[in-house]
């Protein structure tokens, strides 16, 4: 049975607009060595641009072997969920977005989306991630932050709880994000998604025990700082993602995202660092077992 089109809205509200060019890009060439995308919304495309099934299969067909789903609403979670039980090689994250956490306060409505985040997370062995949380500085204003604050603080300690890596959501608040993972105490897994950072955010972060994950934003022509992050990073602390549908990488830019578009970014990241195609491949493939909890 196919899953139906379920979207998940807060990632829909967080991206930028509608895609202009939907033509679908062709496939680059195979990686030397697999890869994961830790960090994909499948829901999102499917029933609309490219289908699970096919989306998957592209992927693997480039040496993208395995897929982190991630919900960010509880539709997007149960889907999340349905869908790795349902395809091997993929894993769920469940959590509330940051920009769902003051929509569901107003609405009275968050300490049962809290629980059913929990009893996801606690349900299924499928589910390796808490997130994606954070904070969201650009998306909500200063009347929503403290709902959104305390959502992160919840996820946090979710994420302890459980033994799940916390992935994290951070746009224009890179003080904040830091101040509350000092308060509260970081899990021992936990990865920066779509790292948006400068070289300085990365150490900070690096220093407390984080991976950092680069989507096709590094590839862009204004991302110097981001790949002065990147190069700072550690072999052993890199992974990569798309947030597919979106942040599609050079030279597709524009275009929705899919995690058969992975090579561009790696072959990207590899050239900025200087890092040998396929010893960087392998790191990745190790680093998102590491911070996903082992192999799936």
């Amino acid at each position: 049975m196919t899953h139906g089109p379920i979207r998940s809205r807060a990632a829909t509200e967080e991206k930028s607009g509608a895609h202009r060019d939907r033509e679908r890009p062709p496939a680059p060439d195979p990686l030397p060595h697999p890869v994961v995308d830790n960090h994909c919304h499948l829901d999102i495309a499917d029933g609309d641009w490219l289908a699970t099934e096919e989306a998957i299969e592209a992927a693997r067909a480039v040496n993208v072997t395995r897929i982190v789903q991630i919900g960010c609403d509880l539709p997007g979670a149960r889907w999340a969920v349905e869908a790795a039980e349902k395809h091997d090689g993929l894993v769920a994250g469940v959590a509330l977005h940051p920009n769902e956490a003051p929509r569901l306060a107003a609405a009275g409505e968050l300490e049962a989306a809290y629980d059913e985040i929990e009893r996801l997370a606690q349900a299924h062995d499928e589910v390796r991630a808490i997130g994606e949380t954070g904070l969201d500085h650009f998306r909500t204003g200063e009347d929503g932050r403290t709902a959104q604050e305390e959502s992160f603080r919840r996820h946090i300690d979710l994420a302890k709880r459980l033994d799940k890596t916390l992935v994290i959501h951070d746009r224009d608040a890179h003080d904040d994000v830091l101040r509350i993972l000092d308060s509260e105490g970081v899990p021992d897994r936990w990865v920066m998604h779509c790292f948006s950072g400068d070289a300085e955010l990365a150490r900070a972060c690096l220093d407390r025990g984080a991976h950092l994950s680069f989507a096709g934003t590094v590839t862009f022509k204004n991302a110097a700082p981001l790949r002065s992050a990147l190069v700072v990073t550690p072999l052993d602390r890199v992974l990569v993602e798309t947030d597919a549908p979106y942040l599609t990488p050079v030279p597709y830019r524009g275009r929705p995202n899919a995690s058969y578009l992975v090579p561009h970014t790696v072959r990207a990241m590899a050239e900025a660092r200087g890092d040998d195609l396929e010893t960087l491949c392998a790191a990745v493939d190790a680093n998102t077992e590491a911070a996903f909890g082992g192999a799936w």
